[in-house]
């Protein structure tokens, strides 16, 4: 028997709960895990609240990621007593999530705990901070140089940018923040921004084509943040999607693409191949500050996850929000 967060919708209504669930319920897999943390995302928060259609089958244990360590292993890659993350795939959504006690997946999902990260440190990273690192993999690809001019990074106070910015400063950037809660400058001068501006500058409508401000971006927001974003990008810069916080619309013209070679480029952390992963992590287990990482991340226990997700959502918390599943 194990402890979860079952959701389930009946009569169009949904339902959260702490539930005690037999394994026999888990679905199938060749990899069992007992989970020791995992994560309350903005997208863990729909799935729990029914704000948006994230769970395709009900009834659905929720949680986009977890660490934790193999208790039984059919996967020629993974045997008992390995420690293991994993991010996407569809947890959470169609099969069994993170936010309960066991889980059983896929060992092709799953990706070795990097060596120096502990599955606590791990989850205050999360599906947040591989996304944030999958950017800058990203731009850096396209040929990003911190001599290149300033690093925007959108929804600072959130998981993505808090950790984007912690990156992208480690790595010698200067970077922008762009938050709608100003009250956390402090906290974000803290991760390393160098400047703080109201999200309001980004977040309505702009004009098509705007002053070349900074040579890169890492947005999570969408919408017209995106849209200014990229409007306000340098000659051949960059800008790395990944969100959608302030809505799936992209009400923008072709004026950065085609008068002055932005690029726009789409990150999905769902699915991508093990190689990407891996690397991912290990750039992350090498790269993060241990100490920032601690102000980033609250560490809740999984009777606190469905209360936490209405204050999610109402943007209401600061950085990262850890799930300890054991107690």
């Amino acid at each position: 028997m194990f402890n979860a967060i079952l959701v389930d919708k009946r009569d169009d209504t949904y339902q959260a709960q702490l539930a005690t669930l037999d394994d026999a319920r888990l679905p199938p897999g060749d990899v069992l895990i007992n989970v020791e943390y995992s994560t309350l995302n903005y997208k863990d928060a729909l799935a729990i609240t029914g704000k948006a259609p994230i769970v395709r089958s009900f009834p659905m244990i929720p949680g986009i990621d977890l660490a934790g360590t193999v208790e039984a292993s059919t996967h020629p890659d993974f045997a008992t007593g390995d420690k293991v993350v994993l991010n996407g795939w569809g947890v959470g959504e169609q099969h069994f999530g993170g936010l309960a006690q066991k889980a059983r997946v896929q060992g092709d999902w799953l990706t070795p705990l990097p060596q120096g990260l502990t599955t606590q440190q791990a989850m205050a990273i999360g599906t947040a901070g591989y996304t944030a690192m999958l950017c800058i993999m990203a731009l850096e690809r396209h040929g990003l140089t911190p001599a290149q001019g300033d690093v925007l990074v959108t929804g600072a106070s959130g998981g993505v940018g808090g950790i984007a910015i912690a990156l992208l400063a480690k790595l010698g950037y200067r970077v922008v923040a762009s938050t709608g809660r100003m009250e956390e400058s402090d906290y974000l001068h803290g991760l390393g921004a160098a400047e703080i501006i109201d999200r309001r500058t980004l977040s309505e409508p702009g004009r098509p084509l705007q002053k070349e401000r900074w040579a890169a971006a890492v947005d999570s927001v969408g919408s017209h943040t995106l849209a200014n974003a990229c409007a306000g990008t340098r000659e051949n810069g960059a800008v790395a999607a990944c969100g959608l916080a302030q809505g799936l619309d992209f009400p923008a013209t072709v004026a950065p693409f085609i008068l002055r070679g932005v690029s726009l480029l789409g990150i999905n952390s769902v699915t991508r191949p093990a190689t990407q992963r891996r690397e991912a992590w290990r750039r992350l287990a090498n790269e993060i500050d241990s100490a920032l990482l601690k102000t980033m991340a609250t560490t809740i226990n999984l009777t606190e996850a469905i209360s936490a997700a209405q204050q999610l959502l109402k943007g209401a918390v600061r950085g990262r929000l850890v799930v300890e599943v054991n107690c």
